[in-house]
């Protein structure tokens, strides 16, 4: 797959200072993002759904505003003070009020429930494979995510530069209006990528994992610190993240809101690979019932499917195109993860998603030993990657 080498030319914004400074930078950046980013909430289905169809649109994105600042504001100043300084620096450098930011920065945890049998779906799906050692062509190990989700969110996607006064730089995938990072990787060889996961359990607090992954960014250097900080974080929301380190430990962390479980390679092996289900018994408890399906409260594309499908399916996908066991390299991984099935046929339920709900809107790799990661905002298939490091540039 072709890739260009760049140094800040791919960077949206470079963010550094207290944490205040960070968001500051961040908002007067990025303000237009930003501030579009709210007006395409009124594209949401998801989001729309929960409107009463007596409340007028402009009403009703008011009142969830004002519900996620009451839900967010004095949890996430008592567990992430540090984020919510940031995020008010983002409402200062923007111009937007604070209370459309906590709902833009929570949307994937206020949408993502489960009551009873009714689910109503976050944002995105996506698929993630790490490898090392015998499984790495080079020997180092890699990251291959695959971020699915809705095109329409697609346009404020960034890569931030973060370097925060005292702590690690690092090369965030994130989403214009939000304060944490749904990817990471730091200058100490850390990588962080995040999947959602479908939860039952009630939060235990309500701040959103991506402010975890932004924490561990600027706190850790390897995969234990980075899985020990996150998983004792109170947290709102379900995610299965993959992590590596320039050591070459790689390691699935599966998390609910209430509980965490670490999983790391079989003895001998060198790969991991996950979707959005949970592989872990305890996790499984709290994960949505493998026979729920999407409701009438889910988007019309959803209905009458169920939940957990699609993981599934791309779970046994990947299992079999990891059996030869061959060493991969970068475009090897890239391939796999391009991969529409047996017949060819790209779905909601293949690898590189292309459907009428969720699609591959990003492919991402990451290269901690090297300090490296490639990208394209675009399915797999098509993919363009430019590469950036945080050795290439200041």
């Amino acid at each position: 797959m072709p890739t260009e080498t760049c140094a800040a030319s791919l960077v949206d914004v470079v963010c550094q200072g207290s944490p205040y400074q960070m968001g500051l930078i961040q908002g007067q950046g990025l303000r237009d993002k930003i501030r579009a980013s709210r007006g395409a909430l009124a594209e949401l289905e998801a989001f729309r759904l929960e409107q009463p169809r007596w409340l007028p649109f402009a009403a009703f994105r008011h009142l969830a505003e004002r519900r996620a600042a009451r839900l967010m504001a004095q949890s996430l100043a008592r567990e992430h003070p540090e984020m919510h300084q940031r995020l008010t620096g983002i409402a200062a450098g923007s111009g937007v009020r604070l209370g459309p930011l906590y709902l833009l920065n929570a949307l994937e945890s206020f949408l993502s429930s489960v009551e009873g049998r009714t689910v109503r779906p976050g944002l995105g799906a996506c698929s993630a494979l790490a490898v090392r050692g015998s499984r790495s062509a080079s020997g180092e190990p890699m990251i291959a995510r695959n971020f699915d989700y809705l095109p329409l969110v697609q346009p404020f996607y960034v890569l931030r530069d973060s370097r925060p006064r005292g702590r690690n730089r690092s090369l965030d995938f994130t989403v214009a209006p939000l304060a944490g990072a749904v990817d990471g990787l730091n200058e100490q060889g850390l990588a962080i990528t995040y999947n959602y996961a479908f939860t039952v359990d009630t939060p235990s607090a309500r701040t959103p994992i991506t402010m975890a992954i932004a924490e561990a960014m600027g706190r850790c250097s390897t995969v234990a610190e980075g899985a020990e900080l996150i998983a004792s974080r109170a947290r709102w929301g379900g995610g299965i993240l993959m992590l590596a380190d320039a050591g070459g430990d790689i390691a699935s962390l599966e998390l609910s809101n209430s509980r965490s479980h670490l999983r790391r390679p079989e003895p001998g092996q060198d790969a991991l690979f996950h979707t959005n289900a949970f592989c872990s018994e305890p996790m499984r408890a709290v994960q949505a019932p493998t026979d729920a399906v999407f409701t009438s409260r889910a988007p019309l594309a959803l209905r009458g499917r169920r939940v957990m499908e699609s993981s599934e399916m791309r779970d046994r996908r990947l299992a079999r195109l990891m059996e030869r066991g061959e060493p991969l390299d970068p475009d090897q991984l890239a391939r796999m993860m391009s991969d529409h099935g047996d017949e060819g046929v790209a779905s909601g339920t293949t690898l590189c998603m292309h459907s009428d709900y969720w699609h591959t809107t990003a492919s991402l790799q990451y290269f901690p030993k090297s300090r490296r990661m490639r990208v394209a905002f675009a399915p797999t298939c098509n993919a363009q990657y430019r590469e950036l490091s945080l050795e290439l540039g200041t």
